[in-house]
């Protein structure tokens, strides 16, 4: 009997991602996920979200440790800096996102990537946070990605592939959010 070898490529199990599709292809319902975080607000600017449990593959299941994240504003903003400023975890997750898209579905296809460089700049008026102008949005107006890539992944491949992220899609495309209020 022949032991199978997991073929990897940019560092994703090729041989599990592709026994992922199939089981997903076979019970669509394995696809289905649900990702949580809780927050606590501390002072002023600062407050710390918590992500340690979710759903998947019909399961409720837990990350091997809480993942423990700071949030606060630079002084500029009046916070103390003690973490990014929500915003910016906006800009870290979509390129964490976008990164790992592109890793893992050229993984899948075959193309070898040696190294994935990003940066990622969003601009905001706070005129629209600070109800100063109730014509100017709170949110990023534009957020600019430029990825540098070494790999056998041609230009309108990449531009294809880091366009699959999850993050990538809610942001390009509204989401419906449901906000529920207790007051204790």
């Amino acid at each position: 009997m022949t032991e199978r070898k997991d073929i990897t490529r940019n560092g994703v199990n090729v041989t599990k991602l592709a026994a992922t599709i199939r089981a997903i292809e076979q019970q669509p319902e394995l696809a289905q996920f649900k990702f949580r975080a809780r927050n606590q607000w501390d002072n002023g600017g600062h407050n710390v979200a918590t992500v340690d449990t979710f759903y998947g593959t019909c399961q409720e299941m837990e990350h091997k440790a809480p993942f423990v994240m700071h949030a606060d504003e630079p002084p500029v903003l009046l916070g103390e800096d003690n973490g990014a400023n929500p915003v910016e975890f906006v800009l870290a997750g979509l390129s964490g996102c976008m990164t790992t898209t592109l890793a893992y579905h050229a993984a899948g296809r075959g193309l070898n990537i040696e190294d994935i460089r990003s940066e990622f700049e969003g601009d905001i008026d706070l005129r629209g946070l600070l109800d100063i102008d109730p014509n100017v949005r709170s949110g990023y107006r534009e957020i600019r990605v430029k990825f540098k890539v070494k790999g056998d992944a041609d230009e309108a491949t990449i531009q294809e592939l880091v366009r699959k992220s999850p993050v990538y899609d809610t942001l390009a495309n509204p989401v419906k959010i449901k906000v529920e209020v207790e007051k204790v």
